[in-house]
Order: C-alpha cells, then sequence, then structure tokens
C-alpha cells in the first residue's frame, strides 16, 4: 500500500527496474513488472483503508472467510475484511499473534506470480520471536506442509523454518531480537521482503537520489550481498545481489559497506 501510486512507480522503477501496467482493480492500483512477469501490486489505498505504508506479503487460500476464522481461533488479528474486489477476488488484512502483517486472497491468481528465482521477489521472511511457533501458526491456518497438490514443504535448517514450493526456497521464518510495540517498525514482528537486483550499488544509488534511506550496511552471506533500504514513504525492503563463485559481487567489488541510514519510524510502499 502506497500514498502516492506515481511516486511509488517512479521509485521502484529507477530501483529494481520494473514496468508497470494497470490491475484489474481499478485506478488505484497497478501490477508491476519485469521480464513479462508480474512481481509486485501497488495500491494507493494507504490513506483510504487507514493502514502503514507497507509491503505485504498476500498468501492464496481456498475460503479467505474460513482462513480469518483460522486465525481468529488462533490469537491472531483480522484488521480489514474479508472484502471483495471488483472482477472477483476476497481478500483480508490480518496479523499473527505477534502483529506481523500480512494477507489472505481468495480468487484467480497469474500462472506468473511467483516467489524465488527469475525477477520476481528473491524471498519472503518472517521476523518473529519463536520461528518453531510462528510456523505452527502459519502451517494451520494457510495449510503448509498437508501433502495436498501445490503445497509447501516445510523443514528446520541453520536455525531457520524455511518454507519451499516445487523444492525452491520462497520463504523464511527467522527467531530474532524482535520487540513487539517497539517504536521502530524494523524491530517489530514483522514480514520482510528481498528484491533480487543484478548490481546493487547501482540500485542504492538510484534509491538515494529518489528520497530513499539505508538503513543497514551491505552484508554478504558468501551467495548473496544485500541492504535493507526504506523508500521514500518508509516502506522497509531489502536489495539483493548474487555472489559471483570469485566471492565477490556482480559488479566486481568485495567487502562491506560502512554507510548507514537513519533507522527512525515508518511504514513502507507496496
Amino acid at each position: 500500500m502506497a500514498r502516492d501510486l506515481e511516486a511509488a512507480q517512479r521509485f521502484y522503477g529507477a530501483v529494481v527496474g520494473w514496468t508497470f501496467r494497470p490491475a484489474r482493480f481499478g485506478s488505484a492500483f497497478s501490477m508491476a513488472v519485469q521480464d513479462d512477469v508480474p512481481v509486485a501490486g501497488i495500491g494507493a489505498l494507504a490513506s483510504d483503508l487507514a493502514v502503514a505504508v507497507a509491503w505485504t506479503p498476500y498468501f492464496a487460500v481456498d475460503d479467505v472467510d474460513v482462513a480469518a476464522a483460522r486465525i481468529r481461533e488462533r490469537v491472531g488479528t483480522v484488521a480489514v475484511g474479508p472484502v471483495s474486489f471488483p472482477g472477483g477476488g476476497r481478500a483480508a488484512l490480518v496479523a499473527d499473534p505477534d502483529g506481523a502483517v500480512f494477507g489472505i486472497w481468495q480468487g484467480p491468481v497469474s500462472s506468473g506470480w511467483r516467489v524465488g528465482l527469475g525477477p520476481a521477489p528473491a524471498w519472503l521472511e518472517l521476523r518473529t520471536r519463536n520461528a518453531f511457533d510462528a510456523a505452527l501458526f502459519y502451517g494451520e491456518v494457510l495449510e503448509w506442509a498437508t501433502g495436498r497438490a501445490g503445497c509447501c514443504e516445510v523443514s528446520y535448517e541453520q536455525e531457520q523454518v524455511v518454507l519451499r514450493q516445487g523444492g525452491e526456497p520462497v520463504a523464511r521464518l527467522d527467531s530474532g531480537p524482535v520487540e513487539v510495540g517497539a517504536y521502530t517498525p524494523h524491530t517489530r514482528p514483522r514480514w520482510h521482503v528481498h528484491f533480487r537486483v543484478p548490481e546493487l550499488e547501482p540500485a542504492v544509488e538510484a534509491a538515494l537520489e529518489l528520497g530513499g534511506r539505508t538503513v543497514s550496511v551491505v552484508t554478504s552471506d558468501g551467495r548473496e550481498r544485500s541492504i535493507m533500504l526504506r523508500d521514500p514513504d518508509g516502506a522497509l525492503f531489502t536489495l539483493t545481489e548474487r555472489v559471483t563463485e570469485s566471492g565477490t559481487g556482480e559488479t566486481g567489488e568485495t567487502g562491506e559497506t560502512g554507510e548507514t541510514g537513519e533507522t527512525g519510524e515508518a511504514g513502507g510502499t507496496g
């Protein structure tokens, strides 16, 4: 959800190379596309719905009303909806017991939507107090690891709960130092999105030129280099660059930057 649809499109078009086309939900929505693949949706409804400007993952469900009931039964929160959208589909904006916000969607989904390799978001990350407890909640609400066709597999790897679809990791649940009700959003339990870019430094430079801010230094795990940013409205997201076999980024640079940005309160876009 964004405050200014056109401004959000300019920012993300420059930073991650997306183009945009109208979505079927009306003039307040647009679909971000890269290499003819839909990768994200942006809706200029943050003020209308009184919700934070933020990137929010939506999970497809067979019945949004049933999923919403499961969330309530498990001490989660249903904040908005379920509501119906023009052109088909019903959705709700909800939160898990720790307050991490996500959406649930019942309706048609383009076969091109995905998370993982290619131009799509690299992965989704849940930052929460206890990843195992969170996995139980999401597994029961969203029917993870049920064995039904198209369902996801869940495993515990290196102190993370990893969600895979078709063998490909699409989400990670991390236990960590988060605080429910913390003043700064990046320290609260939340879902966080990682966007992959060919070269990290030019993308960060474009973000800063258009009013974005860095929230972390550049870090590397030997496979990817990444940095957390805010967009001009305060939306938190991470940019990720693959590391080549030589141990350098695609730009040929090594090491970590020492530049940090502000860490004040905010929301997000998307």
